[in-house]
């Protein structure tokens, strides 16, 4: 018996506008990758790729149905050095086009840590959490 690994390597949203949502998150200051094209949207990321899919699409490819919109199960996460950066994404994905969902507060965990959403509405939390230090190259590990 094979055991999945501890990993993941792909993250991929189902997105209403493809080019709108590229167009957010290379607002971001995000590339997209060589290998995007009209259908399909990658960002190299940190060890983790984004991809960006067609919300039909990817029902489709998956053989389920078609959600209205994203879900409130899952959220993605970006995490700071300090409680100032936390301030700085959050304004700088503000200019970029993202609502802000959760201004950036003190964290009843111990955090400081806000969320905004993308035009499709994927939960991103923005967070410096003191007792997850990040690397040298801005990577966490769960203590």
């Amino acid at each position: 018996m094979t055991a999945l690994e501890p990993r993941i390597s792909v993250v991929t949203l189902g997105v209403d506008d493809m080019q709108r949502a590229r167009a957010f998150y290379e607002r971001l200051g995000w590339r997209a990758a060589a290998s995007s094209s009209d259908d399909v949207t990658f960002f190299n990321m940190a060890g983790v790729v984004l991809g960006l899919y067609g919300r039909k699409a990817l029902a489709d490819d998956a053989r389920v149905a078609v959600s209205a919109g994203p879900s409130t199960n899952a959220s993605l996460a970006h995490n700071c050095e300090s409680e100032d950066r936390v301030d700085a994404i959050m304004a700088f994905a503000e200019a970029a086009g993202a609502k802000i969902v959760k201004p950036a507060e003190k964290a009843f965990w111990g955090g400081y840590s806000g969320y905004f959403s993308d035009p499709d509405g994927h939960l991103w939390e923005i967070a410096h959490n003191p007792f997850f230090p990040l690397d040298k190259d801005g990577r966490i590990t769960a203590p």
